[in-house]
């Protein structure tokens, strides 16, 4: 008892730190402490009670709620955006892009379908996810159709969509104009994938020097450089290491406190991009954390009343705005130490936009509390599945599931950051 009072002294004086010396939301603190050893139990009797393949729905199946900890809080997030209400529709690509190709880094919210071939049970290949993709197809993809690094790609008119790396059928020449390496589940805290058996960032490194090799072999080492040199890199993860990791599992809380995680945790991004430049990335968009307290997931899972009070929760909001804060000073000195050399590495705002989505209300959608598949309150990767039900109209649901955002929300959130966008590829 003594140590579960000593925990709580430890997060309340974290909370005042984390949003400004303000203590909020503690409430939501309790929730989470009430929540978070029962999760971590959750998880261990996953392992022990059963196939995951054999679950349809939360109300079908008597393991559901044992199982469904794990899958809800084991899918991943953080944004990335695009332009109006409706879903991809047409194949057309503008002439004369802007860079060689579009290299993307991070986890769900750029995956497009590397963990289809890989042994992980964090897959979205199976309706209803794509089902506003091309031909309905489900391709790996944990939305219901374009991902934003799909709609940055057609807009330097580098191509239509931007492929898994790992796809074996993937020509030179779809290599050359670019490929995502990105892992849905995945984060900068070499924990974070292991939890879930994806790929790490570390990884996707080796991938990207892999890929380069390919390249090299096909039109040498000078044409290579100068694809990667003039390639658009894009960067997100960060959510997965703070939601399903720290918040979640007790391992890092043992060894850090809530600021000197953050601390880790932007250190190892800051490796992670130093890394690329180091194997030639020169226009590099960072993409920060979102309102991680206003993922549908979350709120069921740490509000104290989730059913009937469905607003974000800030404690979790507020470790974002801080992150992104701390990000984007770091990416300025970065910045300002590589300018010389013609690199251009900027921050790219997923948080603004998002609370105007959600909080603000600003672009009328009928629902921001819940996803559109099933109930939206749990709903993600096995349980959204083709014995779910979704909603009619996905583009007035800001929420595909109950963590990750339907293209309508990648289109505004990609309007809103196009003109950084022009920024980093501009010569």
């Amino acid at each position: 008892m003594k140590e579960r009072e000593n925990i709580w002294i430890e997060e309340r004086e974290t909370l005042a730190w984390v949003d400004g010396g303000h203590e909020s939301n503690q409430p939501h603190l309790k929730a989470y402490f009430r929540t978070h050893t029962n999760l971590t139990i959750f998880l261990l009797l996953f392992f022990i009670v059963g196939d995951h393949y054999h679950i349809y729905s939360p109300c079908k199946m008597s393991f559901a709620p044992l199982k469904i900890a794990f899958f809800l809080l084991h899918v991943h997030l953080i944004f990335i955006g695009s332009d109006a209400h409706k879903p991809y529709t047409g194949n057309n690509v503008p002439q004369n892009p802007k860079v060689s190709a579009v290299l993307v880094f991070g986890d769900s919210t750029s995956d497009p379908g590397n963990n289809n071939f890989i042994s992980t049970v964090f897959k979205g290949n199976f309706p209803p996810y794509g089902r506003d993709f091309p031909n309905e197809k489900p391709t790996g993809r944990f939305t219901n159709g374009l991902l934003a690094s799909d709609l940055i790609a057609r807009y330097l008119g580098v191509k239509d969509s931007v492929p898994p790396y790992l796809d074996p059928s993937l020509t030179i020449h779809d290599l050359m104009t670019g490929v995502s390496f990105a892992s849905a589940g995945s984060g900068f805290d070499p924990l974070t994938p292991t939890i879930s058996n994806v790929i790490p960032l570390s990884r996707q490194l080796e991938y990207f020097r892999e890929y380069k090799t390919k390249l090299a072999a096909k039109f040498g080492k000078t044409r290579t450089m100068e694809i990667v040199n003039n390639a658009l890199y894009i960067v997100s993860a960060g959510t997965n290491d703070f939601v399903v990791n720290y918040f979640t599992l007790p391992i890092r809380r043992k060894e850090y406190s809530l600021p000197s995680y953050m601390d880790f945790v932007l250190n190892t991004e800051l490796d992670f991009i130093q890394s690329l430049w180091n194997e030639g990335a020169r226009k590099i968009g960072v993409v920060g954390l979102p309102p991680i307290g206003c993922l549908p997931i979350v709120i069921t899972l740490f509000s104290d009343n989730a059913l009937f009070d469905r607003g974000c929760i800030d404690f979790f909001s507020s470790v974002g705005r801080t992150y992104n804060s701390m990000l984007q000073t770091k990416l300025n000195l970065m910045q300002l130490n590589l300018a010389q050399q013609g690199s251009r590495i900027t921050y790219i705002d997923a948080y603004s936009t998002l609370s105007d989505v959600i909080i603000g209300h600003k672009y009328g959608f009928k629902e921001v509390k819940r996803g559109c598949c099933g109930t939206g309150l749990v709903e993600t990767t096995v349980l959204c599945n083709p014995k779910s039900s979704t909603c009619p109209d996905a583009s007035k649901y800001v929420f595909w599931d109950s963590i990750h955002p339907t293209e309508a929300v990648y289109r505004i959130f990609f309007e809103s950051t196009r003109s950084t966008i022009d920024y980093i590829v501009k010569n």
